[in-house]
C-alpha cells in the first residue's frame, strides 16, 4: 500500500476523472517511453539526488525508468507515457510531515521538467491544491492503522 502522485495531462475543459479513466484505459499497453519523457527524466535525476542523496536508478531500455530513495521509500517510475510517484505507508507524524514534503518537492520538479500537473489521487484533486496537513493527517492514519493491525 502506498501513497500515490500521478503526472497528468488534462486537456481544457476536461475533468480530472475523464483524465485517470484515459490513464486508466491505456495502462495496459506497454509502450516506450517518448522523447520528452525520456529527455525530462535526464534533467530530473540530478535534482532529485540534491532533493534526496543517494537514489538507485532503474532503467528498462526505453520501457521504464526508476529512481528510488531506499531510506523514505519514495519512488519515482516512469513506464511508457506514465510518470508517478509512490511511498508507502511507513511514515507518522513529523516523519510523515518531512517525507510528504520531500514527495511535493520532487513533484514540483517533475511538474517543471515535464509539463505535467501532479494529482493526488487521495484528495482528488492537483498536489499544488491539496493542503499538506490533510496529506500528513492520511498519511499518519494509514501508517498507524497498518502497524496497528499487522504489528510494525
Amino acid at each position: 500500500m502506498s501513497y500515490d502522485i500521478y503526472f497528468l495531462s488534462r486537456l481544457d475543459g476536461q475533468s480530472w476523472d475523464e483524465v485517470l479513466e484515459v490513464m486508466e484505459a491505456t495502462a495496459e499497453h506497454s509502450e516506450p517511453i517518448p522523447t520528452r519523457l525520456l529527455e525530462a527524466w535526464d534533467r530530473i535525476v540530478p535534482q532529485a539526488r540534491t532533493l534526496l542523496g543517494e537514489v538507485e536508478i532503474t532503467e528498462y531500455e526505453q520501457e521504464s525508468r526508476d529512481l528510488s530513495h531506499s531510506g523514505t521509500g519514495i519512488d519515482l517510475s516512469v513506464f511508457g507515457d506514465e510518470v508517478s510517484i509512490t511511498v508507502p505507508y511507513w511514515h507518522a507524524g513529523d516523519d510523515a510531515e518531512v517525507v510528504l514534503g520531500q514527495v511535493s518537492a520532487l513533484a514540483a520538479i517533475v511538474e517543471k521538467e515535464t509539463g505535467l500537473t501532479a494529482y493526488d489521487p487521495q484528495t482528488e484533486r492537483p498536489l499544488t491544491e491539496t493542503p499538506p496537513e490533510g496529506s500528513i493527517e492520511l498519511m499518519s492514519r494509514i501508517t498507524e492503522d497498518l502497524r496497528s493491525r499487522y504489528g510494525g
